[in-house]
């Protein structure tokens, strides 16, 4: 692997993670050392860090705090 791209890698520990859980990529970057971009976007998909993913779990959040407050409300009664 090339030695720029392995320094990279061991100072980012959510990509070390990524590539040991997703053992192609091992192949994909020996191959391609410029497919880092491209396994960088996946591991974004793999830890749910993109857009659309947080704003669900945004959502998710905000109803859960609708209905333990609603939860909390009907205690109270």
């Amino acid at each position: 692997m090339d030695p720029t791209l392995y320094q990279y890698l061991s100072n980012r520990d959510d990509l070390l993670h990524f590539r040991r859980h997703n053992p192609i990529w091992y192949r994909y970057l020996m191959r391609d050392p410029n497919c880092l971009d491209e396994m960088e976007k996946e591991a974004k998909k793999f830890y749910g860090k993109t857009f659309p993913q947080r704003i669900e779990k945004i959502g998710n959040n905000v109803q859960m705090i609708n209905m333990l407050a609603q939860f909390a409300g009907l205690m109270k009664d």
